[in-house]
């Protein structure tokens, strides 16, 4: 067995199914070895979308995503996809090809520094020296990117390393590592503090971040919201976490989110955070969410609590163990009249926009295609004002709402959706982008004509960049600065020339027929919904 075998043979045994990835010279051996396996390959067609392909799949199957790509342009290709989970807590184990260990620091043709590069957007990073180390480091690797706070690890393996021979190869049973022991279950004494705020409060509301849904712990936060009748809202890395049509739920906060959310969190007497950043998208001014009330922060990373503001309750602890702690404590608390008066607020804060009823409205259009998604499907929505129009009326019931929060990456949804239905061939996956972040994916066409993915996207088309020409007319008063996407593709045309179904969405009137035939269509299809080019998301 060479270091390539037992690469692959690492894989196997953390029951990795399939591979996102382009290769070259430098992963040569480690691919060869991936033909003598169950092992599935897939071709990607840029290498950033590896990581966003494995993203979606570890996102639907909660398994580590796992994507293999060569040196050099190769791996700093990788770099974005690596930073979008990075942001948003995605587990992935990325594996690059280096050139001979011999010739690192050289200059040599492929050769680039990746564990430097990528360094402030991993959990982890290896640059395997010896072959003989390769089980320990895999396991090490699958270990750090699915526990605590859960990321990318990139393992860097020169190609000599690959192809060394390993003489004993042995895969640990369980990992010990003594600088790495993430706190998973919260202190008692913590979660009691945390039960005696609750009896005293009379305007308590849980904020759930991401977190909650990477520690599956949404079926917890929804018996203890509904057993105590707790009001809660959500980031936007948290949509899912309720169900979209719960009575106690009140929606997404932030810059973009419902403005009932945002004055729950602002008229609360006490916060109940779990696993969020309290990042600026969400909660732009920390100050507000910390005077005059009561602030519990729990995450599983100990380094986010406290970051951007001070809680009067931290607690550390993977929100699925807390929430099942909780649920054993006694409460007695009434909450009624807060839940009546947000349901209030709920009625006449409405939406401001005024949709041209000329054109197909955006969010009408969400609204809709959500309402008639399969209940466990997985919508994917990409960045710019497509994603702000899908957060804030997408319908969620027993499925899943993917998106790349932290770093905004535009392109994330067609290779999400791609890897989300390759890691969940029985559920829906609907792909909802704007023209530009289409325009940066559409070449993964190839990939899903060529594995048969059937993936449903929506282009909802404007023919700008519409979330920073949004801005410029807010801005700078209307001075738009290249964000008209001229030039663009026919859409008919380019659905043909990868064999795929159309569909174009004008008329308003057509709207209920052209979502049911997009739904209905079982091989991958491409709607274009054209809107109002100077539509905005308020």
């Amino acid at each position: 067995m060479n270091g390539a075998q037992a690469m692959v043979k690492c894989l196997e045994n953390e029951g990795v199914e399939m591979v996102f990835g382009y290769p070259g010279v430098a992963i040569c051996p480690f691919y060869d070895s991936l033909l003598d396996t169950d092992i599935k390959s897939v071709l990607i067609r840029t290498e950033q979308n590896a990581a966003h392909a494995a993203s979606g799949l570890a996102r639907v199957t909660g398994k580590v995503g796992v994507c293999a790509v060569t040196s050099g342009p190769g791996a700093t290709n990788l770099i974005t996809g690596i930073a979008t989970a990075f942001a948003d807590s995605i587990p992935l184990v990325c594996i690059t090809g280096q050139v001979n260990s011999e010739l690192i620091g050289s200059d040599v043709f492929q050769e680039a520094d990746i564990t430097g590069a990528a360094e402030s957007f991993v959990k982890y990073s290896y640059l395997v020296k010896n072959a003989e180390d390769i089980p320990q480091i895999f396991k090490e690797a699958f270990y750090i990117a699915n526990t605590g706070r859960k990321g990318p690890v990139l393992i860097d393996v020169p190609i000599d390393v690959q192809n060394a021979p390993v003489r004993k190869f042995k895969y640990p049973d369980s990992v010990s590592m003594r600088t790495y022991k993430p706190t998973v279950k919260g202190h008692i004494v913590q979660i009691k503090k945390v039960i005696a705020e609750l009896e005293k409060a009379k305007r308590p509301v849980i904020c759930a971040g991401g977190g909650v849904l990477l520690g599956d712990a949404q079926k917890l936060l929804r018996e203890f919201s509904h057993r105590h009748k707790i009001p809660v809202v959500t980031t936007m890395m948290g949509i899912g976490a309720m169900q979209t049509e719960d009575p106690l739920y009140f929606g997404m906060v932030g810059n973009n989110g419902a403005p009932c959310a945002n004055r729950a969190m602002n008229e609360a007497d006490m916060i109940i955070m779990v696993g969020a950043r309290v990042a600026d998208r969400a909660v732009n001014q920390p100050e507000i969410i910390t005077k005059n009330k009561v602030l519990v922060h729990m995450d599983v990373d100990p380094a986010e609590i406290g970051k951007n503001a001070g809680p009067t309750i931290p607690l550390v602890g993977d929100a699925k163990h807390i929430f099942s702690d909780m649920l054993e404590q006694e409460l007695d608390g009434d909450y009624s009249e807060w839940v009546v008066c947000l349901q209030e607020y709920e009625k006449t804060m409405t939406d401001t926009r005024k949709p041209d009823p000329a054109f197909v409205d955006p969010a009408e259009f969400v609204r809709r295609l959500s309402d008639k998604m399969e209940q466990n499907a997985v919508y994917v929505a990409d960045v710019g004002q497509n994603q702000i129009w899908s957060c804030r009326n997408c319908k969620i019931r027993e499925g899943s709402f993917l998106t790349s929060g932290g770093m905004g990456t535009m392109g994330y949804s067609i290779p999400a959706a791609m890897g989300a239905k390759l890691g969940a061939p029985g559920r829906q996956v609907v792909a909802v982008c704007g023209d530009g972040s289409f325009q940066m994916s559409m070449m993964e066409f190839a990939t899903m004509r060529q594995y048969q993915v059937p993936v449903k996207i929506v282009v909802i088309a404007n023919h700008y960049l519409g979330m920073v020409r949004e801005y410029q007319q807010n801005t700078y008063k209307g001075r738009y600065s290249v964000v008209e996407l001229g030039g663009g593709p026919d859409l008919e045309k380019l659905a043909q020339a990868y064999g795929m179904d159309f569909i174009r969405l004008e008329a308003p009137d057509k709207m209920d027929e052209a979502i049911d035939a997009f739904l209905k269509d079982e091989d991958a299809v491409l709607m274009e919904c054209v809107i109002n080019p100077m539509d905005t998301v308020k």
